[in-house]
Formats: structure tokens, C-alpha cells, sequence
């Protein structure tokens, strides 16, 4: 990724309230069609961060570049869009009004408004329903428009807040159908979220921030090799417990299941399996858990509970 164009570059941003430090030098680099995860506890600055290069935040010190162009305060953003986990749309407006009037705001030309209208709807599966108010919506129907309203005018990168809070699994996939479309349309992502589980698995890269900067940046590998370590863990669910410990194997609170740090999946585990049988026990299920980016986000930022 390394070899990839650098689309957002923000650059020992600093931002106080009062005696309050947001951010305290955090950097971090957006490449050129990637999927980008923007992770950290509550107070962590990623907000503020957010809202900096959004344009509504002035930062006390440090540098915003979008696509190769330093930012000012009020610098133009036509090349940005921004997707505001708040949700932004009118309820007493139908769908396709709403994105009228954001493609206006926008300064989407009044020759293409029409058809970008139209290919919202159609992207977020609500053509259907353009013309009811958004007052009748589901939660998912609201999500999905209001990201639509963001994007309207086509932005190279796009800045996504939370975008799947509060909607169903079925919402969920559709959004992340409705993000890989525009991706494959050459647009780039910077996705902020506190489902973990979900940047795993869909984001390439995560930046870590705490405390107002950024303390880890890579694929979940590269932060794994860096903080937790890249061993296995073998987990053996048994037919019992075990009448006596296993050498090389822990068992997990009285339950019939032992674990084993392993290096090398291959090599290791036939060795586990026939200290098992040689226990007498019977091995029923086998599962190999790989580091997750929950032990890596507890290992850099702690367990404190922060609201």
C-alpha cells in the first residue's frame, strides 16, 4: 500500500477547547481507494479530527492535504464528501427531495441533477420509494439515504462517521454493497466506527488514535507483529473435562475445551491432539483463533471504561 498515491494527509494536527487537548499531533495518510478505519476510544479525538478535515474545525496547528492541495480553515472541499453520523436528511421530505435539495447545496449542476437523483436511488435501493416522506422510513432506509445525500456530487474521498450505528445485519451488508460501489468507482473511504468486529473484517488499513494522536497505523497483521504478536491459538472442545491438566494446555474456566499458543498451526497441533488422546478424552471440535483487532485495540489503549 505503501507504493499506492496519498489522497488525505493530515499532519501533526493539534486542536484545543480551553484545557482541553483534542488532539495532540496526530497524523495519518488516506490512500487512493482504500477502505481506511479511523478507530479509538470515546474522547480519543477522532471526531475533532474528522470535523478538522471536514472544515469545521479550525486546528490551532498542523496541515490537511487533499488530493495533493494544502487545506485551509476555509479552503474548498468540492472533492470531499462527508457522511455525518447524525443523521442529516428532512423527514417531512420524500427521498428523492432530499437529495435535490442536498445536490443543490452540493453544487451539483442543474443540467446533471436530475440523473445523479436518480442514480442515488437506485444505488440505495429506495427508487421505489422516492417519492414518500422519510418520516415513514426504517432506520436502514434513513442510513442509506443519508449517505447518499454526502456523495451526491461524486467526491473523490469520502469521510463516513459511524454510517452503520443503530441498523440490522441486512442494513448493514447494503451499506457496505453501497460503499464497495463507490470504491469501484474510484472514490476513497475514511470510516470511523466502534464495531471492531466490522473493521476487521472490511477495512485493509486502521489507524489507531488515543489521546489525541495516532499510536498505531496498518493491516491487522502489521498491528498484531507490533503489539499482541502473530501466535495461534488452538482451542479443543472435548467430550469432558479433563481429569487432569494437559502438558501444553490450559483449560478454560472448568469448561470442556483446552488451549495451546501455537506458532505454527501445521506443525503443533497433531502433537496437541495426541496429548488428548492419550488422555483418554476425544477431541469434537477444533477452532484456530488468529490475533483479533479487539486484543489490539485493548492492548494500545486499555480497558478503562471512557464515556
Amino acid at each position: 500500500m505503501t507504493t499506492a498515491t496519498v489522497v488525505l494527509r493530515v499532519q501533526e494536527a493539534r486542536k484545543s477547547f480551553g484545557a482541553i487537548a483534542a488532539l495532540q499531533g496526530a497524523s495519518f495518510d488516506l490512500y487512493e481507494g482504500e477502505l481506511l478505519g479511523l478507530l479509538g476510544p470515546n474522547g480519543a479525538g477522532k471526531t475533532t479530527l474528522v470535523r478538522a478535515v471536514a472544515g469545521r474545525v479550525r486546528l490551532d496547528s498542523g496541515e490537511v492535504d487533499l488530493l495533493g492541495r494544502r487545506l485551509g480553515p476555509e479552503g474548498a472541499r468540492s472533492e470531499l464528501g462527508v457522511v455525518p453520523q447524525e443523521l442529516a436528511v428532512y423527514p417531512l421530505l420524500t427521498a428523492k427531495e432530499n437529495l435535490e435539495v442536498f445536490g443543490r447545496l452540493h453544487g451539483v449542476p442543474a443540467a446533471e441533477l436530475a440523473g445523479r437523483v436518480e442514480w442515488a436511488l437506485g444505488w440505495t435501493g429506495l427508487a421505489e420509494r422516492a417519492r414518500e416522506p422519510v418520516k415513514r422510513f426504517s432506520g436502514g432506509m434513513r442510513r442509506r439515504l443519508n449517505i447518499a445525500c454526502g456523495v451526491l456530487h461524486r467526491p473523490r474521498v469520502i469521510l463516513l462517521d459511524e454510517p452503520t450505528v443503530g441498523v440490522d445485519p441486512q442494513s448493514r451488508e447494503r451499506i457496505y454493497e453501497m460503499l464497495a460501489r463507490l470504491r469501484e468507482e474510484g472514490a476513497s473511504l475514511l470510516l470511523t466506527t466502534h464495531q471492531l468486529e466490522e473493521a476487521e473484517a472490511r477495512c485493509e488499513r486502521i489507524v489507531i488514535i488515543d489521546h489525541g494522536r495516532a499510536v498505531a497505523a496498518g493491516t491487522l497483521g502489521e498491528l498484531a507483529e507490533r503489539t499482541v504478536g502473530t501466535r495461534r491459538t488452538v482451542v479443543l472442545t472435548l467430550d469432558r473435562v479433563p481429569d487432569a491438566p494437559l502438558p501444553g494446555l490450559r483449560t478454560d474456566d472448568g469448561a470442556p475445551t483446552v488451549l495451546a499458543p501455537v506458532d505454527d498451526v501445521a506443525r503443533d497441533l497433531p502433537a496437541l491432539l495426541g496429548r488428548v488422546e492419550q488422555s483418554g478424552a476425544r477431541v469434537q471440535d477444533v477452532v484456530v483463533r488468529r490475533p483479533t483487532l479487539q486484543s489490539v485495540f485493548i492492548h494500545l489503549t486499555g480497558t478503562e471504561l471512557r464515556e
